[in-house]
Formats: structure tokens, C-alpha cells, sequence
């Protein structure tokens, strides 16, 4: 018989509360993959995926004021020569709403991608590229 019955509900308690939370928490979190001419191939996965989704950024579009300089030209206008003028274009202050960033995503691009709906989807957040330019 053992003597002590609180450290075998604790032991049993411990152990079940570890197999649920490997459960929950696994197929979820990020991975990194790469995008094939039919699917998405995860590297912690051995089989293509063809059906994953990409995240879209939504938001406002905003372009501060500015001023660009140039030389312009009228060629082939009687009586200017083609002279050149020093020429200034100044832009306001924009604003575009709803607009959508999305990623252009190629074969061979390497991605982090997410899992969710407990794995069963796989949704793609960014593009990863070398930090070394």
C-alpha cells in the first residue's frame, strides 16, 4: 500500500495536465517553409501542403508631404531650343484608405507560417529573406 495517496493524485494530476497541454498546444506555432509551383512545403513537415492561406495587412495608406526637383525639357518646341528649366513638383499630404498590403510570393521564396484551427490550417505571414542584405 503506498503512504503517500496526495503525491499520487499530484503525480496524476501533473501527468494528465502535461498530455493536455501537449494536445492543445500541438501543430500550433510557427515554422518555417518555402512556396512550391503547387503548395506550401513546411519544414517540419514531410508532405506538400496545397491549400494554405497568406496574410493580408489592411489599413490607411499614408503619404506625407514632399517635394521632388528635376530638369525638364521641351524638345521639339519652336523657339525653345531645347532649353532645359530646373523644375520643382511639390505633393500634399495623402491619404488612401483601405488599402491592402499582400504578399507577391514566388516558388522557391522562403516563408514563416503559422498553424491554427489546431493545426489543420497553415496560414503565411511573411516572407523571410537573409539579414544580410
Amino acid at each position: 500500500m503506498n503512504k503517500d495517496p496526495y503525491g499520487q493524485l499530484a503525480s496524476a494530476l501533473y501527468s494528465s495536465v502535461g498530455k493536455h497541454a501537449r494536445q492543445a498546444f500541438g501543430g500550433t506555432g510557427a515554422v518555417l517553409g518555402t512556396v512550391t509551383g503547387t503548395g506550401l512545403k513546411l519544414d517540419d513537415f514531410k508532405h506538400e501542403l496545397p491549400d494554405y492561406m497568406v496574410a493580408e495587412l489592411p489599413g490607411l495608406f499614408t503619404a506625407p508631404r514632399y517635394m521632388v526637383t528635376g530638369t525638364t525639357v521641351q524638345a521639339e518646341q519652336p523657339n525653345w531650343d531645347n532649353k532645359q528649366m530646373n523644375t520643382s513638383f511639390y505633393f500634399e499630404k495623402n491619404e488612401v484608405k483601405d488599402v491592402s498590403l499582400r504578399l507577391a510570393l514566388q516558388p522557391g521564396d522562403r516563408v514563416l507560417a503559422v498553424r491554427v484551427n489546431r493545426g489543420n490550417d497553415v496560414v503565411v505571414v511573411s516572407k523571410v529573406v537573409n539579414g544580410h542584405g
